[in-house]
This record gives structure tokens, C-alpha cells and sequence, in this order.
């Protein structure tokens, strides 16, 4: 470590609030590894919704910045270095880990289930629970660093770990297999558009619903039919025409997604952009046979199949734009904007 600087530029949330709340500063002290820990040198993160959804509260069942308000239902210690998606290279390690993993570079699984030693009663999230990679230099259990060989950039790299996670992950609850057709909410995100790979990827028949501006963005991934979100989705696919939902979006469009579901259809769940409160008629969930998955925790295989569709080239990067750390602000405010199809990334 002695080679290393004492202190980094990062980017600290010290509140709940608008853009206001995150300061970058050149004086933060750079994290000490523990035993079980790597310290990397961050190369690129990309924004999420959850910064976003943790800076103002979002998760607050209770409107307000009480401490229900982060990923994990508990309180947000401030200040926090954010980012939960991120590329970098291993630069020093603890002193329980191999000193031959200095130099590799590596994607950090963002759903962490060590911590501090220790293995975590509940799981954190990278940049919530614990500071992420919005800095020079980020740390985790060496365990949730993925070494990965690509030749892909940086910053395309630092697109995949949390959407990419997400959406295999909601895949893989899903059993989604290649005699399935499924139909994807939202799918002009981060999560979507890697949904829409990873579902390729695995054989199955697509179905997306995006705005009418980013239509072409989406064929372009490959799915196999484009559904406009203002329209009737029961009108344009029928009643019982898909066999599993990936939803990113909920809003007022959810209960159609209970139509289109065949009898033993499987529904997942990761975000509700479009409004979080549905309405549910409990009778198509028990008549019809539904399964609904709500998918945060990833399952330990995930991450790993993740960098292995990566080296092997099966899923591409979608980089809509690239920001230096500094201006955070700028690149949130975009982020919330929408016009975007895929990942923006804060370089460093």
C-alpha cells in the first residue's frame, strides 16, 4: 500500500435530496483493505436507477428519509460513496488473499454477501450498505471481485454488472428456457436491453414494449416483435400469448401483464419506473396458476454466468454516453431524462 496515495477523488452523498447532496471532494482517504478484502482502482462505473432511487428516498415506504429508505430497508449512513456497477484493476489485497490477484482487472458483483470478513445476515448493496466505486479507488471481499477477460473498454465493461446481473438474474428465477416467449417491460433500459440479450441468448422468443422513439434501438438487439407502450397490449398480443413477464416497469399497464400470461405463466419483478402501487385481481394469479418472482438477491451462480457470456461475446455493451466523475450531477440528470437506450458512464 505504500506505493498507493493516502487520499482520492470521489463523489460522497451526504443526504438525502436532489443533486445538491452529491459533492466531489479530493480528500477522501483511501480505503484500507482488510484481510479478506481488495482494493481496486477504479477505471469506469455507470449510473443506475438505484442512485438515483437511494439519494431521494425512493425506497421509503414511508415517503420521507426514514430508515426504510435504501435497497435494503435500513438506514443510509452518510456520507457514501455510490456506483454500484464497476470496472477496475485489483491494486493491493488483504492479507488472507492471494497477492497474484494484483493486476487483474475485474467487474465487482454488486449484490454482496461479504463483508468486513464476515458473511452478511442480510445481503448489501455495492454503494448503499457500504461505499461503491463513485471515487478513484473502491474496495470489496475478494470473493465478489470477478477477474474477466475481455477486450472490451472500460467503461463498456462497467455497463454490464448491475443490469446485466439483474436481468440474468430474473431470467434464471424465471426458468426462462428456449420454448419460451417472453415479453419485457421496459426494455429500452439498462436492465431491459440486457434482458433482451440474455433471453436471446437462451433461446427464447421476444417480445419488448418501449416508447415509439426508441423502437428501431430495440430491434436492433434482436427481439423478435416491438410493442408501442401506449397502446393496448391485450389488443396487439392477445390474451394468453406469452409465457413469462420481465417487468421493470409496473404502472398502470400492470394488470394486462396478468392477461398475457398463459395458465402457468411466471411473472419477475426488479423495479417499478412506471409507479409502484398495482392493482391485482387476485382471482387471475390463483385461477390462472402464476408464479411471481421478486428479484433482487442474485442466486450464486448468476454473476458468474454473467462474466462467462461476456468473454464469450454473447451479450454486447450498450454505452449511450460517457462523463467524467466530476460532473455526476450532469450525468444523473440525463439518466433521468430517458432518451437513452442502454448505460451512462462515469469515467475516471
Amino acid at each position: 500500500m505504500s506505493h498507493l496515495p493516502t487520499t482520492m477523488q470521489g463523489v460522497q452523498l451526504e443526504g438525502h435530496g436532489g443533486p445538491e447532496m452529491l459533492v466531489v471532494r479530493q480528500d477522501i482517504p483511501v480505503p484500507q483493505p482488510g484481510a479478506s478484502d481488495v482494493l481496486i482502482k477504479v477505471a469506469a462505473a455507470a449510473v443506475n436507477n438505484t442512485d438515483i432511487n437511494t439519494r431521494t428516498a425512493w425506497y421509503s415506504k414511508q415517503g420521507d428519509d426514514s430508515a426504510d429508505a435504501t435497497w435494503s430497508g435500513k438506514s443510509l449512513a452518510f456520507p457514501r460513496i455510490q456506483g454500484a456497477d464497476v470496472c477496475g484493476v485489483i491494486v493491493a489485497v488483504g492479507a488472507d488473499v492471494d497477492s497474484a490477484r494484483v493486476g487483474e482487472r475485474v467487474l465487482i458483483e454488486p449484490c454482496l454477501t461479504r463483508a468486513a470478513g464476515q458473511q452478511l445476515a442480510a445481503p448489501w448493496y455495492f454503494g448503499s450498505e457500504c461505499d461503491g466505486g463513485f471515487a478513484e479507488y473502491t474496495m470489496v471481499d475478494s470473493q465478489h471481485a470477478y477477474r474477466v477477460n475481455s477486450a472490451l473498454s472500460d467503461a463498456q465493461l462497467a455497463s454490464f454488472p448491475c443490469s446485466y446481473s439483474t436481468a440474468e438474474n430474473m431470467l434464471e428465477r424465471a426458468a426462462v428456457n428456449a420454448n419460451d416467449t417472453v415479453l419485457i417491460a421496459g426494455a429500452s433500459g439498462g436492465v431491459g436491453s440486457a434482458a433482451i440479450q440474455l433471453a436471446k441468448a437462451r433461446g427464447a422468443s421476444v417480445f419488448a414494449i418501449t416508447s415509439a422513439s426508441k423502437q428501431q434501438q430495440v430491434l436492433d438487439l434482436g427481439v423478435d416483435k416491438v410493442i408501442d407502450r401506449a397502446s393496448d397490449l391485450v389488443e396487439q398480443l392477445g390474451k394468453n400469448s406469452v409465457t413469462v413477464v420481465i417487468d421493470l416497469v409496473a404502472g398502470p399497464q400492470w394488470p394486462q401483464f396478468l392477461e398475457l400470461l398463459q395458465p402457468g405463466g411466471r411473472y419477475a419483478v426488479a423495479g417499478a419506473i412506471g409507479g409502484a402501487l398495482v392493482e391485482l385481481d387476485i382471482r387471475s394469479l390463483y385461477l390462472k396458476d402464476l408464479s411471481f418472482f421478486g428479484c433482487t438477491v442474485l442466486a450464486p451462480q448468476v454473476f458468474q454466468n454473467l462474466v462467462h457470456r461476456i468473454e464469450a461475446d454473447e451479450v454486447k455493451p450498450l454505452v449511450a454516453q460517457c462523463f467524467p466523475l466530476a460532473q455526476i450531477a450532469e450525468a444523473q440528470a440525463s439518466f433521468e431524462q430517458k432518451q437513452h437506450v442502454g448505460k451512462l458512464v462515469l469515467t475516471l
